[in-house]
């Protein structure tokens, strides 16, 4: 053989490892999107087998996205230091652990302990997806990627509660809910074998030291500001709920001020600030965080809406969202391989103002069918905002870490993450305003026959509000760059790995 035909045999070789490990990391992220949704949908099979109570049952939802939350940041921070693969097989062996611990819960106790052991263990292994692929793939190629990313999300987010509804009605072996968890064994085992032999070992390129302050700070201002919005409505809104929410901000305030200190005693942060400076990277977050809200407050309330205002069965609610779920993947598909790079931001305000048309659509079904609608009459609102939210999806995420360098590429995807857990909160939080709100709880315990009549018409509020949101989104997002860096370079490799250490700071203020 040649020494042309050994190197290219070896160049195809590199190349199908990247792409098996992006597979495995896309696996893996896939397996955390549902495994934040599929609980919803079995939640009447667990209360039953459990008796657990409903302080409980907040607490096996919410448990969850608290301690991912917290960690996100810390996760991503720990890949940079210590190695992303490391990070990314041990987040995978906890989560997949962790799992099984869900699966053979003896009791609520058990089952809440190990929920919060989960999202930990997935704020290790999610961080280091993006960085994974950032580092992996070249500029020219990531949009493209980034494109299936955002068409895994799409499917991850709704086809957790339709498979959650399958496996429970199936009743596999007896295990009624159980299997919703040990589902979760096989696809981790295999993540962890796959994964040790195909991805790329990558840490950042100089010494860097995890900021102990920086964790703590980090993790008490998400806490004070997600626990009171996750048990807010439970405890009728209590003052010290407020208290730790208004207390929330000033320790974010302490912690920009400790970290701008620790950058300049150290250069070893655990926020990255500067980040901040790149103007795709700040309105990216803007847009994420408003976009978690939206997306928390919605989905939410579709399941009440259909579960318990319509009374249908979680197989049905389940169904429902297919088209959803299949027009979200295939305009996430086309968003960044084919319009982002001839339209740039004008794809991700198009997707704004598509899902606004399809929420007002759906408003207007709402009201015109009332209880009696059907299911295939949600179809063409739901296929209008699925193709929206694909069309911001997959090109966000692109725009955000488009102009990111490489060192932080850990400590970026942990903000991102983080960022669209707080949205999600704030949006879960809102719930209770947008949607409980409007329904007069007195009313119906007289008048039980009225519970299909008030969600409507909570629904209905709820969609006005995200409707709001989305024309907020819409305004913000003119503060994106026009066109990603990548693009608008024709699909040259990325600049940082080419500029000399000293030239890459400036290039951060563009």
């Amino acid at each position: 053989m040649s020494s042309h035909d050994a190197a290219t045999e070896a160049a195809e070789a590199g190349d199908r490892r990247r792409w098996i490990a992006l597979a495995i990391v896309m696996t893996a992220a896939f397996m955390d999107l549902v495994d934040a949704t599929i609980v919803n949908i079995a939640i009447p099979s667990i209360e039953k087998d459990l008796g657990a109570s409903f302080g409980a049952i907040q607490w096996i939802t919410a448990g969850y996205a608290l301690a991912f939350a917290a960690g996100l940041i810390t996760g991503g921070r720990l890949g940079d230091i210590y190695g992303r693969k490391r990070l990314f097989l041990l987040g995978t062996a906890g989560f997949t652990l962790a799992s099984a611990l869900c699966g053979f819960a003896a009791n609520q106790e058990m089952l809440v302990g190990s929920r919060l052991l989960q999202g930990a263990a997935a704020a290790m292994m999610v961080p280091q997806v993006l960085s994974i692929i950032h580092v992996t793939f070249p500029a020219h190629e990531r949009g493209k990627v980034f494109g299936m990313f955002g068409a895994i999300i799409g499917l991850g987010a709704v086809s957790g509660p339709l498979l959650g509804a399958l496996l429970t009605q199936w009743n596999i072996a007896g295990l009624e809910w159980r299997p919703i968890f040990l589902i979760n064994l096989p696809v981790g085992v295999a993540a962890l074998i796959l994964g040790r032999k195909f991805i790329t070992e990558s840490k950042a390129p100089k010494a860097l030291r995890l900021d102990m302050v920086g964790v703590l700070l980090v993790t008490t201002a998400l806490l004070m500001l997600v626990y009171p919005l996750t048990r807010g409505r439970e405890l009728d809104w209590p003052l010290w709920g407020h208290l730790m929410m208004a207390g929330s901000l000033l320790v974010f305030g302490a912690l920009v001020a400790y970290e701008k200190y620790k950058t300049r005693k150290d250069g070893s942060p655990l926020v990255e600030l500067s980040l901040f400076r790149v103007k795709s990277f700040a309105a990216g977050i803007a847009v994420q965080l408003t976009f978690g809200v939206v997306l928390g407050i919605f989905f939410l309330v579709w399941t009440l809406y259909m579960q318990i205002g319509l009374g249908w069965t979680p197989l049905k609610a389940g169904l429902t969202g297919v088209p959803f779920s299949i027009s979200v993947s295939v305009a996430a598909g086309m968003s960044v391989q084919k319009l982002v790079p001839r339209f740039g931001r004008k794809v991700l305000q198009a997707g704004a103002l598509t899902m606004i048309a399809g929420i007002l659509l759906y408003f207007f079904e709402a009201g015109r069918y009332g209880a009696g609608i059907h299911p295939w009459q949600m179809i063409p609102p739901l296929v209008v905002m699925g193709l929206g939210m694909g069309l911001i999806v997959a090109p966000l995420t692109d725009a955000v870490l488009s102009e990111v360098p490489k060192e932080h590429a850990g400590s970026a995807s942990g903000l991102i993450n983080t960022t669209g857990q707080m949205g999600n909160a704030l949006g879960l939080g809102l719930v209770s305003v947008v949607f409980f709100g409007a329904i007069d709880d007195e009313r119906l315990a007289k008048a039980p026959a009225e519970v299909g009549p008030a969600f409507v018409n909570a629904f209905q509020n709820s969609l006005g509000w995200a409707a709001g949101v989305l024309a907020v989104i819409f305004l913000v997002m003119f503060a994106l760059p026009a066109k990603p860096k990548q693009h608008l370079e024709g699909g040259g490799d990325d600049v940082e790995a080419v500029v000399p250490e000293t030239e890459k700071e400036p290039a951060l203020t563009h």
